[in-house]
């Protein structure tokens, strides 16, 4: 018989829950708080525990490791309607089988408990809880962001390398410093490598150093990047810009963990653990040709998907409210009106086009409340396309699907068409600056001069 029990002050989570969880073979017990669950765990086995944070007197965490000591190891449900990053990272800490964000489906809950009970019971080692430190920009309360906790949370707690994916300006670099600051390597190095920035000459040399004489202008020996990450994290941002040759080198160090500097016969070997980050579809760049397939699963061990903000924009209060008391606490709190304004807006940066938008609205309201008016006109990227083009888009897609098959490449076709049309013009009224026109297209110097090349073939 498995006993799996309720700790929830919400009698109708509480009764929902029990209801779903009876059944033949599992019986179920509900108390509303920490007190009362230890009290029964001291009299009666448990198989499964369900363990809601927030209650009257003890919170859940605070008794979640007594909980498990009582049951013998039994797995433990988190579960939270208030969660943050630090809840997420804290329970996975105490020793959390999973982590529930209310409101849950019934069906989640049950999925869980169903790997839960068939997962035998062991033992494990009681750890200290690593000291956190606070990363406010890295909030929200929507689901999508409760996953990212989650999923930051299991991902510091191992070495697996991660795949952080996101538009550009969604915190991609937040969450890789999230995972490094809440594991174990916390208080080894961070190094953060934005690779469209560097240049594709000297990336390798950058990245697994060289020796001295390797090429022309190494007057002396160079350590390389992986190696100065020591025992802590490498960033990899914008990995999606690695060239052909330097992708085969960094495959070899994820699946050997180890590699040999420029002009080096001495292998070196990786100690550091690797996150990845692209705001680029790897698997499409894959299926192009254009990023080695082995490399993307190699990087894509453990994936975390951010979420534009326009997809979450009910963490626009907690975000305007966090980035304010930075900018200028005396603006606090922002007001309704001007989260109002915040809200209607599609932000196509993402939290980056945010904190802009605010830092421009803070000094304009020289410490008063920041109103609407304080803020800068919408980006124009946020209206929507003129009927022109809409209409044009139309037409080529009657044309695209007017004989009768059902097309599988569309937006192949169309972005093949439209591509290196825009690039053109944006060269043309740039007077052929590459620089200000891969700015003005919003993309890395290194992409502009690929796509170039790509339309010449």
């Amino acid at each position: 018989m498995n006993r799996i029990l309720i700790v929830d002050d919400d009698e109708a989570i509480a009764w929902a829950l029990s209801r779903a969880l009876a059944g033949p073979g599992r019986e179920t017990v509900s108390v509303a708080s920490a007190e009362e669950a230890l009290e029964r765990a001291r009299r009666i086995s448990f198989n499964l525990v369900f363990l809601d944070i927030r209650l009257p007197g003890q919170d859940g965490l605070a008794v979640l490791q007594a909980l498990r000591s009582l049951t013998g190891g039994a797995p433990v449900v988190v579960m939270t309607g208030h969660g943050t990053l630090q809840t997420a990272v804290r329970a996975v800490e105490e020793g959390a089988f999973d982590y529930l964000s209310k409101p849950f489906d019934l069906d989640v809950a049950l999925a869980c408990a169903w790997r839960a009970l068939s997962r035998a019971p062991a033992a494990e080692a009681n750890r200290q809880p690593a000291g956190v430190s606070e990363a406010p920009e890295l909030t929200g309360s929507s689901p999508a962001m409760q996953e990212v906790f989650k999923r930051v949370a299991l991902a510091a707690g191992s070495a697996a390398t991660v795949l952080v994916t996101g538009e550009s300006g969604t915190g991609k670099e937040l969450v890789a410093r999230a995972i490094h600051r809440h594991g174990p390597r916390a208080a080894e190095p961070f190094v953060p490598v934005h690779v469209a920035a560097l240049n594709p000459g000297i990336l390798e040399s950058e990245l697994f150093g060289h020796e001295r004489g390797a090429f022309t202008g190494a007057t002396q020996s160079a350590p390389g990047l992986l190696a100065l990450a020591g025992k802590g994290t490498i960033f990899l941002d914008e990995v999606a810009e690695i060239p052909p040759s330097a992708q085969v080198k960094l495959l070899r160090v994820l699946e050997q963990g180890a590699w040999n500097p420029v002009g080096s016969a001495r292998e070196q070997r990786l100690e550091a653990r690797v996150v990845a980050a692209t705001h680029q579809n790897l698997e499409r760049l894959c299926a192009e040709g254009r990023f080695r397939q082995d490399l993307f699963f190699r990087l894509n061990v453990f994936g975390i998907h951010l979420p534009p903000l326009r997809d979450r924009k009910e963490d626009i209060g907690a975000l305007a409210a966090d980035i304010v008391r930075r900018l200028d606490p005396r603006c606090l709190p922002v007001p309704a009106e001007t989260l109002a304004a915040l809200g209607a807006r599609a932000w196509a940066g993402n939290i980056r086009e945010l904190r802009n938008a605010l830092e421009h609205a803070a000094i304009l309201a020289r410490g008063g409340p920041v109103l609407p008016e304080h803020l800068p006109p919408p980006s124009r990227r946020d209206a929507a396309p003129p009927d022109e083009l809409r209409e044009a888009i139309g037409r080529w897609l009657d044309d695209a699907i007017g004989h009768g098959d059902d097309p599988r490449d569309l937006w192949e076709r169309f972005t093949g068409i439209a591509e290196p049309a825009i690039i053109d013009d944006v060269l043309r009224r740039t007077g052929g600056n590459r620089l200000k026109a891969a700015q003005w297209l919003g993309m890395n110097r290194s992409t502009l001069r690929r796509k170039m090349s790509d339309g010449a073939e």
